[in-house]
């Protein structure tokens, strides 16, 4: 293929890691990513087939993408999951094979940890907002507490490492948890990284104004441990902490009151084949088409190239004119 090896933008970041959603499927109803009755799902046959998805995940570890992370939905609601993992741990870039993650609420894990590991799975992020019941069956609408805290333990099981931990700080719902969902991390070796709410839900209500800023999160977090800053973060969306000395990390993923946009190196494929310089882009790049129109490997790596392109300096969150995606969270892939 022409053109330079990299995956460059206009202002100069290379793009190494390419997120690859599976399904915009879930298998719970999280307050903050979908309304109770769920959302339209995709029609399938608008869906990325398994040749496909590997197809342009080869084409971009070609180009030096060297992280490919599959999302949702739910990407282990996806049958073929164990496959995909397979295949995609084949592929070889300009530096070696690419390191496959996953993130996840956990609940399939107790089942397919293990082949998962056995397939090329090296490491996986676990969404978990709560360890009280009352409040998991509140925020997620199911009462799948327990069945999260067993799929945790079965990817230490499994011997992924790290096991990271996501949680979303909410106001009023779980911003009093902080302190002890650390501890909980601790006392288990796991890296959890606490998340500023950001404006991806389907019914669009979030609010600026409400929001537990990283600052309260590390004032929390300084009420119980002394916090070490640790350097050389790069590209990582989370800036890094040691408890007391450490050995246990926390991160604080700021997206919206300390943006990470300079040191963006991530590009988003959607189950549907659509690809997203930014989280937040309100415009896409159609792959499908090119897929299925027997389009060659230059030209999918052009149509990479050129959704790049389009890519801003930033999100414009706190920019009076900015404006959420239409899309929800589950149907764009983390």
């Amino acid at each position: 293929m022409g053109g330079p090896v990299t995956l460059t933008d206009t202002f100069g970041r290379v793009h190494r890691d390419l997120r690859i959603s599976l399904t915009d499927r879930c298998s719970l109803r999280c307050t903050y990513c979908m309304p109770a009755e769920g959302v339209p799902w995709l029609q399938k046959d608008s869906l990325l087939t398994t040749e496909e998805i590997v197809r342009v995940a080869r084409v971009a570890v070609e180009a030096g993408v060297s992280t490919l992370r599959l999302t949702g939905g739910e990407p282990l609601l996806r049958p073929d999951v164990v496959d995909v993992v397979s295949r995609l741990s084949t592929l070889i870039g300009p530096d070696g094979p690419p390191e496959i993650s996953l993130t996840t609420n956990a609940l399939a894990l107790p089942r397919l940890a293990q082949p998962l590991v056995e397939a090329g799975l090296t490491r996986v992020n676990i969404s978990l907002d709560t360890l009280r019941q009352d409040r998991f069956v509140a925020l997620t609408r199911r009462d799948r507490l327990d069945d999260t805290l067993a799929g945790i333990d079965a990817a230490v099981g499994a011997r992924l490492a790290p096991v990271k931990i996501n949680t979303v700080v909410m106001r009023g719902r779980n911003d009093d948890e902080i302190v002890d969902l650390a501890e909980f991390a601790a006392e288990r070796g796991l890296h959890l990284r606490f998340i500023e709410q950001m404006p991806l839900d389907a019914g669009h209500t979030w609010d600026r104004g409400t929001m537990v800023e990283a600052e309260e999160i590390l004032a929390a977090l300084t009420s119980r441990w002394e916090l070490t800053e640790m350097p050389g973060r790069g590209a990582d969306p989370a800036q890094t902490w040691l408890l007391d000395g450490g050995p246990t990390t926390i991160g604080v993923i700021a997206s919206v009151t300390r943006p990470f946009c300079g040191a963006c190196d991530r590009i988003r494929l959607t189950a549907d084949g659509q690809l997203r310089a930014c989280l937040f882009a309100r415009t896409e790049t159609d792959v499908l088409s090119v897929l299925r129109s027997g389009a060659s490997d230059a030209e999918i790596d052009a149509a990479i190239r050129r959704c790049l392109l389009g890519k801003k300096a930033g999100h414009d969150i706190d920019d009076p004119g900015f404006l959420q995606p239409s899309r929800p969270m589950s149907a764009i892939g983390g």
